[in-house]
């Protein structure tokens, strides 16, 4: 791979952002929203629940780490999708430009985006709420690094749908997040799940996380193997999806789909 061309394509995300202000609020204005919203409602039940139990890092550390892997995925596609909705996939790969490459500068451009919402989110959910990052201890970072993965992974994917569906497929993924939420337990111990749930879940590398973050925040403790399933369930679709992105735009250029791209459908 040529670092240049990766490059390219952080650089044209990064003119794209600076010649647009419209694109730079939703940075950081719905997590903003997210953390206010949700800080107050762990206020209130601090304020009628029973003594002794705090609800900030549960529910505030939840909606944070949730909100950073959609932010995640998020950048993947929206990067994606500036070139679906300028029609530019024809020019972009008529350059040596190839597919690890090009997936190699959307990652890099989502870690860029989600990297200001997450400090965005810090600094809401500290400053204002009085979140303490301590509480979870060294283990945060793995969290965020088994989140970041399964972003990345849901990102790719989404592009591979919207390259082989067509634009018009787009609506497709945005409610994915909404989707996975119930199954990987965010707010809740999985074991509140039906067993089918239960199932799916287990099948989720998110859902180890936040079981994770609860076994932490109620026991000060937190046993490595369930973690460390999860990122090997990450790292593993994040290679599926990198393989199936690749399958579907070889597809794409043998079938001449590619150039046929248009507003309403890529049949």
């Amino acid at each position: 791979m040529a670092l240049h061309r990766i490059w390219a394509i952080v650089l044209r995300q990064f003119f794209l952002l600076r010649g647009s202000p419209a694109r730079i609020l939703p940075l950081f204005a719905w997590v903003a929203i997210d953390m206010v919203l949700w800080g107050f409602i762990s206020k209130y039940l601090n304020s009628v629940a029973s003594a002794g139990f705090n609800f900030v890092p549960m529910l505030l550390g939840a909606v944070l780490l949730w909100d950073f892997m959609v932010r995640v995925m998020q950048g993947v596609t929206l990067a994606f999708f500036e070139d679906v909705w300028t029609r530019n996939f024809l020019n972009i790969f008529a350059t040596p430009l190839s597919i690890p490459e090009y997936v190699s500068g959307l990652v890099i451009s989502s870690i860029a985006t989600s990297s200001v919402g997450l400090v965005v989110m810090i600094l809401l959910a500290t400053l204002v709420f009085g979140l303490s990052f301590f509480i979870y201890g060294a283990m945060l970072v793995p969290f965020l690094a088994v989140l970041f993965l399964s972003g990345i992974a849901l990102g790719i994917l989404g592009s591979a749908i919207v390259l082989r569906l067509g634009p018009a497929a787009e609506w497709f993924i945005w409610p994915i997040p909404a989707l996975l939420s119930p199954f990987a337990g965010v707010f809740y111990p999985l074991s509140t799940l039906p067993h089918w749930m239960q199932f799916i879940a287990r099948l989720l590398p998110a859902s180890y996380v936040f079981e994770g973050m609860r076994a932490v925040i109620a026991r000060h403790e937190l046993s490595a193997s369930p973690l460390l399933l999860g990122a090997c369930l990450a790292v593993f679709y994040l290679l599926l999806t990198s393989w199936l992105f690749g399958r579907v735009f070889r597809h794409a250029v043998r079938t001449g789909l590619i150039a046929r791209y248009t507003a309403e459908t890529a049949g």
